[in-house]
C-alpha cells in the first residue's frame, strides 16, 4: 500500500510538472524594426520577462529586432502564416491589416501638437482595436515616436526644395508613392534597412524620420540637414495574432496585458524624450537644424492641405479622414474656449 501511495504521489508530481511545462511552452516570436539595444527593444525584453513569470505559465517571448524578419509588410505576412506571432509595427505595417489605422499618422501637418495626437488616439484606438481583432490581431499597446522630420544631404526649407530631392518612402505602399508623385515629389520606395547605404550612394538624398531613429541609424552623417517641421507623428502598435493569444492560458492574460501596457507607456515616453535629446546629440557631430518661420510653415501647410483630397479615400479611408478632422475641430474649439 505504501509503495502504491508513493507511486501515485510520484505520478501526480510528474503530471503537475508536465502540465506546467505545457502551459509555459507557448512561444511568441515578435518582429520589429527597432534596433537591438534601443530603449524600445529593452522594454520589450522586460515585458517578455514578465510574461515568462505570469500566473498560469505565461509565454516565452523571442524578439527579432533590426528588421531581421524583413520590412513591416513582410512581418505581417509572416504573422498570417504563423512564422511570427507578434510585431511592433508602425502605421505602415498596421495598415496592411486595417487601413483605418492610417488616420493616426498619414495626414501630413494635420496635427499641430502631440496633445492633439494623444487626443485623436484616445478617441479612435478603441474602434481600431475592434477592427484589428476582426482581422485576427490583438493590440497589446499603442505608442508613437514623436515627430517625423526631414533629413537631407542639402538644406531643405520649402516644399519646392523637397521636390528637388530623391525622397525615401516606405516600400510596399504604392498609394503613398502615387500621391507624392502627384504632388510633384520624387519618391523612392525602399525598406528601412536600405536607407543608409542608398543615402551613401546617392539613390536617395532626403529621408523623413523621427530624430532618435536618425541618430540610431546614423542617417545624419550622409544627410546632415534637418528641417524642424512637425510633418507627422510616427504612430504604431504592438500586436499579436489572435490565434497565438487564444493559445495562452486564460490565467496569464491579465498579467501579460498589464506588462504590455506598462511597456507601451515606457516606449512612448522614451521615444518622445529621445527624439528631443537626439537632435542635441546630432548637433554636436555636425547636424545643421533649420528652423521653420511662421511664413515658411504657412507655405508647407498650404502645400500639404492641397493634397488632402488625394489622401482622403485613397491612403486614409474617407470616414476616418472626416472623423479625424471633426475631432480635431472639436478639440481646438474646446481648447480655445478654455483660454
Amino acid at each position: 500500500m505504501k509503495a502504491l501511495f508513493i507511486t501515485i504521489l510520484g505520478l501526480l508530481v510528474y503530471l503537475q510538472a508536465f502540465t506546467h511545462s505545457a502551459r509555459a511552452s507557448v512561444r511568441v516570436r515578435l518582429g520589429t524594426l527597432a534596433p537591438k539595444g534601443s530603449s524600445s527593444y529593452k522594454h520589450l525584453l522586460a515585458m517578455g520577462e514578465k510574461w515568462r513569470h505570469s500566473p498560469g505559465g505565461g509565454a516565452t517571448l523571442t524578439i527579432y529586432a533590426d528588421g531581421t524578419m524583413g520590412g513591416e509588410a513582410d512581418m505581417v505576412r509572416r504573422m498570417r502564416i504563423g512564422q511570427l506571432q507578434a510585431g511592433m509595427l508602425t502605421t505602415v505595417g498596421l495598415s496592411e491589416i486595417e487601413p483605418a489605422v492610417s488616420g493616426l499618422q498619414n495626414l501630413p501637418m494635420m496635427f499641430r501638437s502631440l496633445e492633439e495626437v494623444d487626443y485623436i488616439g484616445e478617441k479612435l484606438q478603441p474602434m481600431l482595436e475592434e477592427r484589428l481583432e476582426k482581422k485576427g490581431f490583438i493590440v497589446l499597446f499603442w505608442g508613437d515616436a514623436g515627430w517625423v522630420r526631414f533629413f537631407s544631404r542639402e538644406p531643405v526649407m520649402r516644399p519646392d526644395d523637397l521636390k528637388k530631392t530623391r525622397l525615401f518612402v516606405w516600400a510596399g505602399d504604392p498609394e503613398t508613392v502615387e500621391i507624392y508623385k502627384a504632388a510633384g515629389f520624387n519618391p523612392v520606395p525602399l525598406e528601412t534597412v536600405d536607407i543608409l547605404p542608398n543615402l551613401q550612394t546617392g539613390l536617395i538624398n532626403a529621408v523623413p524620420a523621427p530624430s532618435f531613429v536618425a541618430l540610431a541609424t546614423q542617417i545624419d552623417k550622409p544627410a546632415p540637414h534637418m528641417l524642424e517641421l512637425n510633418w507627422a507623428p510616427l504612430v504604431g502598435a504592438t500586436v499579436v495574432t489572435k490565434k497565438a493569444w487564444d493559445a495562452i492560458p486564460a490565467a496569464s492574460k491579465e498579467a501579460m496585458i498589464a506588462a504590455a501596457r506598462e511597456a507601451g507607456d515606457l516606449v512612448k515616453a522614451d521615444n518622445r524624450r529621445e527624439s528631443v535629446e537626439a537632435v542635441e546629440a546630432m548637433k554636436k557631430r555636425g547636424l545643421k537644424v533649420h528652423v521653420v518661420t511662421p511664413e515658411i510653415e504657412t507655405e508647407w501647410r498650404k502645400a500639404t492641405e492641397a493634397v488632402y483630397p488625394k489622401i482622403r479615400g485613397s491612403i486614409v479611408p474617407a470616414d476616418i479622414f472626416d472623423e479625424v478632422v471633426r475631432l480635431l475641430n472639436q478639440y481646438r474649439a474646446s481648447a480655445q474656449a478654455a483660454e
